[in-house]
């Protein structure tokens, strides 16, 4: 009885480190080179705390004549707080901004992880009464200490399953875009700036065509081929296909799947070192996009990026920006706390006046790709000026949020160098009292002390208060801001976002408006 007891607490404590790493393993991409790194930044959670809890049950454990019997209580006791341990460090937390979600993918991992929980069940079915109790223990301790990698295990198994499905997938994506020859596909990517630039274009686009965009941030090859799968019809006359990259070859993966007629790189700057390693790398994989555009097409740049000027070559192109030469060119910018206003010039020359809610310099950057590539398809710079003047912005990009005395930008998606300065520009430009809330960058590599401490000087210059949030970059950050002249009762340091919300809202201003810039906010995996 004792042992079925036993048996029946193993699985059920199994189950909560199980489901977490199969969670942390989601948020990492199903990358196991990157859940590894992830488990070595977070070990004192899986492996040193419980192994000492092992090693003090094990240091309880008696070896009398029959262990399966006489065992000492205070084994059972530091058993039990094994088992506790393990269920409370990975119940799942109602704060997850993500939480996991039980796609196919995940369900099959589930059930090979379970078929491999459930082989030491059959160590008490062996003859002679199966083995000493002890030992059955300490198996099971280790099962559940060995959780992350059982995951990983399972995922191993289960790949030549899951590299199936998704040629499966993949092929009748093809097979979809092939039923559609009068499809244009427009492949949209960049550092940042490529989901603004797909909603702004889609919502131009729309005066005269039907248009299908890749939703939220679905611009991994499988998120692409969702959409495909699911929301592509023979009426649409454009897909514009956001392409999203962490490695060399992630964009001509998508590439070799929708094959784009036209495309459109936002900007390229160090995001993902981490996996990409150098700047280099970065431009060569954006700019599989300009190799993938066939003789006949667009390919539309923004020239006032360095990284892109500096690597386009000898390709044909239509630049647009502020400091665009022969391309399409943006004058007259003014922007204010209630919008932006620009006229933009076509390289025939032709002028138009725009106005939109949306604030700062970045954005009009982003209007004025959108502007270019519809305006190149064929709609009238002036039919666009309605659409301009409805374009919103994207949820948490720049986001523009008035609340009483309270305004908020925020720019919480996915911080990187460039967007994080755009941002601060922003900022400086509204009046108030400007602060700034951020846990920093994530996934620069070697690059990322560095780039948060630049981080905190440039905020400096823009910021009369700033809370960093969470320990990640809470050193480079503050260093920077000291660095940059702020004063010391002005920088806080919380722990939490919503501590560092309170002790915002707590300050007095003098009679200005809170100006809160939100930016960045870290995944549950860090």
């Amino acid at each position: 009885m004792l042992r079925i007891i036993l048996g029946i607490l193993y699985i059920f404590t199994a189950w909560f480190p199980v489901r977490h790493y199969v969670h942390m393993f989601q948020l990492n991409s199903y990358k196991p080179k990157v859940q590894l790194k992830w488990l070595g930044k977070n070990n004192h959670f899986w492996l040193i705390i419980p192994a000492a809890i092992a090693l003090l049950c094990l240091a309880m454990s008696k070896s009398p004549a029959n262990p399966g019997l006489h065992l000492s209580l205070a084994f059972y006791a530091v058993l039990l707080a094994m088992f506790a341990y393990s269920i409370i460090a990975h119940f799942p937390k109602k704060s997850y901004k993500i939480p996991l979600k039980y796609t196919a993918r995940v369900k099959r991992l589930l059930v090979t992880a379970a078929v491999i929980y459930l082989l030491p069940l059959l160590l008490n079915i062996l003859p002679s009464g199966g083995i000493p109790m002890t030992v059955l223990a300490i198996v099971y301790i280790a099962m559940i200490i060995a959780a992350p990698f059982a995951v990983l295990l399972a995922n191993l198994i289960n790949r030549p399953v899951e590299k199936a499905i998704n040629r499966h997938y993949i092929n009748d994506a093809k097979r979809i875009l092939a039923e559609c020859p009068n499809l244009t596909v427009i492949g949209i990517t960049g550092s940042f700036g490529k989901t603004s630039v797909k909603y702004f274009l889609d919502e131009l686009l729309s005066v005269r065509y039907n248009v299908l965009k890749t939703p939220g941030n679905f611009n991994t090859p499988l998120g692409v081929v969702k959409t495909i799968r699911g929301e592509l019809r023979a009426t649409h006359d454009i897909f514009l296909c956001e392409m999203g990259a962490k490695n060399v070859g992630d964009i001509k993966e998508i590439c070799d799947i929708v094959h784009p007629k036209h495309g459109i790189i936002t900007s390229v700057g160090p995001m993902h070192l981490e996996s990409f390693k150098t700047l280099d790398n970065v431009k060569k994989t954006k700019f599989e996009l300009a190799d993938a555009i066939p003789a006949g097409g667009h390919l539309w740049l923004n020239t006032d990026d360095e990284n892109i000027r500096s690597y386009v070559g000898s390709r044909s192109y239509i630049g647009y920006g502020i400091e665009s030469e022969g391309g399409y060119r943006l004058e007259n910018l003014a922007v204010t706390a209630d919008g932006t206003e620009f006229d933009a010039v076509s390289p025939s020359g032709e002028r138009c006046r725009y106005k939109t809610s949306l604030i700062g310099r970045h954005n009009a950057v982003n209007i004025c790709g959108a502007i270019a590539a519809a305006n190149t398809l064929g709609i009238p710079l002036n039919d666009l000026r309605p659409a301009v003047r409805r374009l919103k912005s994207v949820p948490h990009r720049l986001e523009l949020k008035k609340n009483g005395d309270v305004t908020i930008i925020d720019d919480a998606y996915n911080s990187n160098p460039s967007g994080a300065r755009a941002a601060l520009e922003a900022l400086s430009a509204m009046d108030g009292f400007r602060i700034l809330c951020t846990p920093g960058m994530i996934e620069l590599g070697e690059m990322e002390y560095k780039l948060n401490r630049e981080l905190g000087e440039e905020a400096a210059k823009s910021c009369d208060f700033a809370a960093v949030v969470g320990k990640t970059n809470r050193e480079a950050i503050t260093e920077g801001l000291r660095a940059g002249g702020m004063a010391e009762e002005r920088i806080f340091a919380a722990e939490t976002l919503g501590e560092a919300m309170r002790k915002i809202y707590s300050l007095t201003t003098g009679g200005k408006r809170k100006i809160i810039l939100l930016e960045n906010d870290l995944p549950d995996n860090y």
